[in-house]
């Protein structure tokens, strides 16, 4: 193939396929405290359905949703002394499997066994464990403690989620490396941007200001800069760092968990220090107001991810971030263990260069600046003659 075939060659977009496994790791399905009212909770994931309760020994609970003794659905139950009960023929089922009781039988089946999925609590979130292979977590898989929760400092978690279909978890991890979609899409201004992938963490640091030529800037000036510092622990749980403006201190989870293989629920929680002056009325509805442009941020990206096809092989430039490495470090979760190979777990890091983007972003601004100035001026009411 000569130069000219390359040039005139038309670039095909490969589709791929979503995957028909789930990712290995933990998944955060929700905070903790909306599971303790004593009643069961249907939360569809994974193909399937799963019911979470609280145990009679304060613990959180979660099994498959569907009774094995005749399909029972264990969600439409009731809690009965700690134990999960089928609404079809009552029988209770404990958290760690085993069918307890049958109130109208005089033994039960040695062989009343149903799936029971490993839990853990931790930053005031529930997690389940999810492995295809059937195995358990390792020590370094764990999701860690996020510094100042439940202190006097933070304010509570100001939670909300939403049922993204039509699109693979995949989406949304891709953000990770996508630097140039934070201005066109976000209307915020990369000023520094790096990834560091090792192991099963994914790190994305940025720096940002908001868009000259948007409210943001308007609402929050030009000396706006925020730092960002964005970690996947794991193959679906974010945990964001900001230093915003005037030193406040904000993190962001950002997290999800899969209902099909085209389909996922994003959550999102944001939490806001409290500085000395602040009451704590004032500290939660800053959170509000965070959480708020959180999801207008996630709606910005839910509008793209609804009309874009999926693409295996992106044409990139030079100036656009690691996201075959990226995805490459994200396809340790969707192999067996035994196949997870060296470039996927070890240490990479890449700094995109900002210095063109800026120059030409910063000439953009300027120009919708000047149009929207002589917009302004030509709206403007011709004064009255005296």
């Amino acid at each position: 193939m000569t130069e000219t075939d390359i040039v005139d060659e038309v670039r095909q977009i490969d589709v791929g396929s979503n995957p028909q496994r789930f990712a290995r790791g933990w998944h955060c399905i929700g905070l903790a405290e909306n599971f303790r009212d004593g009643t069961p909770h249907e939360v569809s994931a994974f193909g399937g359905k799963l019911v979470v309760w609280q145990g009679s020994d304060g613990e959180l609970k979660a099994l498959d949703a569907y009774c094995r003794h005749m399909g029972g659905d264990l969600s439409r139950g009731t809690v009965k002394d700690g134990r999960i009960a089928c609404p079809f023929h009552d029988w209770r089922w404990g958290g760690d499997g085993k069918c307890k009781e049958i109130p109208y039988a005089r033994r039960v089946p040695l062989r009343a066994r149903t799936r029971a999925w490993k839990t853990m609590e931790r930053n005031g979130q529930l997690f389940v464990w999810h492995d295809p292979e059937g195995g358990a977590p390792t020590d370094a898989e764990e999701i860690p403690e996020i510094a100042g929760y439940g202190t006097d400092r933070w304010t509570g978690w100001n939670w909300a989620s939403v049922l993204i279909e039509g699109s693979p978890a995949r989406e949304v991890v891709d953000n990770v490396v996508d630097m140039a979609h934070f201005f066109y899409v976000h209307l915020n201004q990369p000023l520094h941007f790096r990834n560091v992938f090792e192991d099963h963490i994914a790190t994305q640091e940025m720096s940002f200001k908001p868009r000259a030529d948007t409210d943001g800037y308007v609402n929050f000036g030009e000396e706006s800069v925020t730092q960002s510092t964005a970690s996947y622990f794991g193959p679906s749980y974010m945990i964001n760092r900001l230093m915003a403006q005037g030193g406040l201190e904000v993190v962001l989870i950002n997290c999800h968990y899969p209902v099909a293989p085209d389909s996922f629920m994003l959550q999102y929680g944001v939490m806001v220090s409290k500085t000395p002056e602040m009451t704590d009325e004032e500290a939660e509805a800053l959170a509000e107001q965070f959480g708020q442009g959180t999801m207008e941020t996630f709606e910005q990206d839910i509008k793209i991810w609804n009309t874009k096809s999926r693409i295996d092989n992106p044409l990139l430039c030079e100036d656009d971030g690691p996201v075959y490495q990226l995805r490459r470090w994200y396809e340790q979760f969707y192999v067996d263990r035994a196949d997870i190979t060296e470039d996927m777990v070890r240490r990479f890091e890449f700094d995109v260069d900002v210095t063109r983007a800026n120059e030409y972003w910063d000439a953009e601004v300027a120009r919708n600046l000047e149009r929207l100035g002589a917009a302004d001026d030509d709206a403007a009411p011709t004064p009255a003659r005296t």
